[in-house]
């Protein structure tokens, strides 16, 4: 399936401004992928850009891992048990999500993301516990949080950073930092879990994935700078990003309304 020069050039854009926001909110860019790419590109499939945003997120998610693991942010026994479960999940997940109508896909994404703005306005700040690790008393908790989240990154296409996050912090206890850098490996995992199952099936545009990720790291760039002069708004930026979620996904659910009553 091939787009046109114009939808290359968007594809990029949409790169760039989920790149922006994912260094300019530290995570929660990927949840806009999918919408950009089906109401902006004019990607014809939802699964065709699902496949395709899922390897773009990964591809940005790995880009990021290297600089948090060389500032000593990543617990790598948790990512690795949790990104275990996780790619379980993940192909469990892709693999229904190709069974259902692409129509239905985006309504249930759209719900997905509503909720995802509503635990962004409720996120804390609680410290954490600099030692937590992964070991034999928490361990169910991982699997298990690793595994519903691969679920759902799977099943949408999503890198999963804002349910990755919460979900090692519930599991251990470790600190957001800690919880954010570890969180990249398993959206790294996930993500080409994902790619792989869509790929199988032919629903990944390797141009349009390739356009998407230059400008996600131009975008990340431009993001990491505003953010360094804003942080001490963080918790403001955050809830504004939230409200961008609200509006999306009500825009999604209002298109996907009017295509059934259509039907």
């Amino acid at each position: 399936m091939y787009l046109d020069t114009l939808q290359y050039l968007l594809g990029g854009l949409s790169g760039v401004l989920v790149g922006f926001t994912l260094g300019l909110f530290g995570g929660g860019g990927s949840i806009l992928a999918v919408p950009l790419m089906v109401y902006l590109v004019g990607v014809p499939s939802a699964h065709l850009a699902i496949g395709t945003s899922a390897l773009a997120v990964a591809a940005n998610a790995l880009a990021n891992l290297a600089a948090h693991a060389r500032l000593g942010n990543v617990k790598w026994r948790c990512a690795t048990v949790y990104s275990a479960a996780g790619i379980a999940g993940a192909f469990l997940g892709s693999t229904l999500g190709k069974m259902v109508s692409g129509q239905h896909l985006l309504m249930l994404f759209a719900l997905l993301m509503l909720a995802i703005g509503a635990l962004m306005y409720k996120r804390g700040d609680a410290e954490g516990n600099p030692g937590a690790q992964c070991n034999t008393e928490n361990a169910s908790k991982v699997l298990g949080f690793g595994g519903m989240t691969g679920i759902l990154s799977g099943f949408f296409g999503i890198g999963g950073g804002f349910l990755i996050v919460p979900g090692l912090i519930a599991a251990t206890g470790m600190p957001i930092i800690n919880a954010i850098g570890s969180s990249l490996v398993a959206v790294t995992a996930l993500g080409l879990t994902t790619t792989l199952n869509y790929a199988f099936s032919g629903y990944v545009d390797w141009a349009l994935a390739a356009v998407f990720i230059l400008g996600g790291v131009a975008g990340g760039a431009l993001g990491s700078f505003v953010a360094a002069h804003l942080s001490a708004r963080k918790g403001v930026l955050n809830r504004l990003f939230a409200s961008l979620i609200f509006v999306v996904a009500g825009y999604m659910i209002y298109r996907g309304v009017g295509q059934i009553i259509a039907v």
